[in-house]
């Protein structure tokens, strides 16, 4: 049984029998079956079932929004745009995927000459518990839009979530082969990932997990996209408006309890700057209230199960002996569910947890400056390359060292690292390879084919 517990409170939300080795090769032969009359339907006939889709997203937010937040521990406030974010990442592929997919003429010695963007077949997701409507839908929509089916390995802590989205593509119209949940163990990924009907794989989640995917899918020689961990660096530059850069940096860091691979998790603050940015940090992150997620009021709720709120535990603590200062939070609360505070790490050095691995929750790690130039140099003193961020009123400035010199997927400028259905999301180094979203990331499962007529 996978059994489900309301972080917050401890308490079993539900019980799910696991699928057995017959009842999930069932699945995968019925979407293969759906496929290949899906991929012969029309662009705008594919449409008309995501634009349903997020017409059923926005009815039933309230619903989707509650299941998220008892399953993972999500204000709710927060869940309920999460969910209004997978409506709009539906309408966007319904509105931009024949564009973006249309074949292109390549001029050669040939009559004609071109190429065409072809569904592979059945793509694996293998999706985590942070955001578990919107990681599913950012895959879902432009696999489902090209003409695939999709295999959906969720979290074991969100089945729920799993269970929900299949029923909301399933009152669309959609056959009920295209988007399948498999509500099986860890260990049964694999075998999913061999069978010759299954075509590709996505993941998001560690990069421990994300290494195993990728040599199983290598093996198999299977395409993957991996969108892994991130330890993003945001950089305080001694011209930047503190207000600003404090309001951001804290939002980013907190939003989802700060289980965000996308979150600020090092703070490179220039000296000139640094004291009162962490003045102004701590007297900011304060106001946070922590409680039931349920609450109206409550802006931080708990980590998604105890056994990583003590992991994170764990890190603080090391960092902390390491020669790390504290100066807020650090300490488990005596109340139940998976509660951890705000914590604020200073004198963060190489060698730390706080400064070689990723912190995934409310914990800031603040480091201290000379210069722009060694605040690049720590920027990219890491095995991640996800996102990043550049506060300072030098927009040109900013730009050259975001464009030019920060190592990572997306650098923002004055603002927070968010994705957009609009804009290609993804990494480098251990934070994976590969892209979702726009015209990049519907194009990552497709054959892209050369057509050539003497």
């Amino acid at each position: 049984m996978i059994t489900t517990i309301n972080p917050a409170t401890d308490r079993v939300i539900n019980k799910y029998e696991v699928m057995n080795e017959q009842r999930v090769d069932n699945i995968i032969l019925s979407c293969s079956r759906a496929q290949s009359v899906w991929k012969e339907q029309s662009y705008q006939e594919r449409a008309i079932i995501l634009y349903k889709v997020a017409g059923l997203l926005e009815a039933q937010k309230q619903d989707c929004a509650r299941l998220i937040t008892e399953e993972m521990g999500k204000p709710l406030a927060q869940a309920i745009a999460e969910v209004e974010k997978c409506a709009l990442v539906c309408r966007y592929y319904a509105d931009y995927a024949e564009q973006q997919l249309a074949d292109e003429s390549i001029p050669t010695e040939a009559q004609k000459s071109y190429v065409t963007y072809q569904p592979l077949g059945t793509v694996l997701a293998i999706m985590p518990w942070n955001f578990p409507f919107w990681q599913v839908f950012r895959c879902a929509a432009p696999i489902l839009m090209v003409g695939n089916a999709m295999l959906l390995k969720h979290a074991e802590n969100t089945t729920g979530c799993s269970l929900k989205i299949e029923n909301i593509f399933r009152e669309a119209g959609l056959n009920e082969g295209l988007f399948r949940s498999l509500v099986i163990p860890v260990e049964d990924i694999a075998r999913v990932i061999r069978h010759q009907h299954v075509h590709a794989i996505t993941f998001t989640g560690s990069t421990r997990a994300g290494r195993i995917v990728a040599s199983q899918a290598g093996a198999a020689l299977k395409p993957v996209v991996l969108e892994l961990g991130g330890s993003d660096p945001y950089i305080v530059l001694n011209d930047a408006n503190l207000d600003q850069a404090v309001e951001l940096c804290s939002t980013s860091r907190l939003l989802n309890s700060g289980q965000s691979c996308i979150a600020g998790k090092r703070f490179i603050v220039e000296e000139g700057v640094y004291d009162q940015f962490v003045s102004r940090l701590a007297e900011k992150v304060r106001s946070y209230q922590m409680g039931n997620p349920l609450d109206s009021h409550t802006s931080i709720g708990p980590m998604a199960r105890k056994d990583l709120r003590d992991d994170l535990h764990k890190q603080v603590l090391e960092s902390i002996e390491h020669g790390a200062s504290c100066i807020l939070g650090g300490d488990i609360p005596d109340r139940e569910g998976s509660f951890y505070p705000v914590t604020i790490l200073e004198g963060i050095k190489p060698g730390m947890p706080a400064y070689d691995e990723e912190l995934f929750g409310p914990v800031f790690s603040l480091i201290k400056v000379k210069d722009e130039e060694e605040a690049v140099r720590v920027a990219n003193d890491t095995n991640y390359g996800l996102g990043a961020a550049i506060f300072s009123k030098n927009e040109v400035k900013a730009e050259e060292l975001a464009s030019r010199y920060i190592q990572a997927g997306s650098c923002f400028i004055n603002d927070y690292v968010r994705s957009d259905p609009r804009l290609p999301f993804g990494g480098i180094k251990d934070s994976g390879f590969g892209r979702e979203l726009s015209a990049f990331g519907i194009k990552e499962f497709v054959n892209i084919k050369t057509v050539y007529l003497k």
